[in-house]
């Protein structure tokens, strides 16, 4: 999957403003967490949800995107379907748990 890097906070808003189904990956450099757990959920996407964007926003290089979602801890994912938030996660996220919480707004909208 072609994880797209966030560069600003207009990107932000216009993906949010285009896509119907949208994950933000919130997490920086420093997260050994985020080296495993990033992979995971890309190929769970692009096996599962073909139609959901993935994007990453780095909290130490792009704080800005991180303020405007009030994300304090990383890993945090937040999903968006139709520019709204339906859900988001911190620090422990588990892939099935992922699916779960995917699986019915996304069969929903596609």
């Amino acid at each position: 999957m072609n994880l797209t890097d966030l560069q600003s906070l207009e990107e932000y808003n216009s993906i949010l403003e285009h896509e119907d189904a949208v994950l933000i990956y919130f997490s920086h450099e420093q997260c050994n967490v985020c080296k495993v757990l990033k992979p995971k959920i890309a190929g769970l996407l692009e096996e599962e949800f073909p139609k959901m964007k993935m994007m990453y926003a780095d909290t130490v290089k792009k704080p800005e995107i991180a303020g405007q979602n009030n994300v304090f801890a990383v890993p945090t994912i937040i999903c968006f379907f139709g520019g709204k938030e339906v859900f988001r996660k911190s620090r422990n996220i588990g892939i099935d748990e992922l699916y779960g919480l995917i699986d019915r707004p996304y069969t929903m909208i596609f």
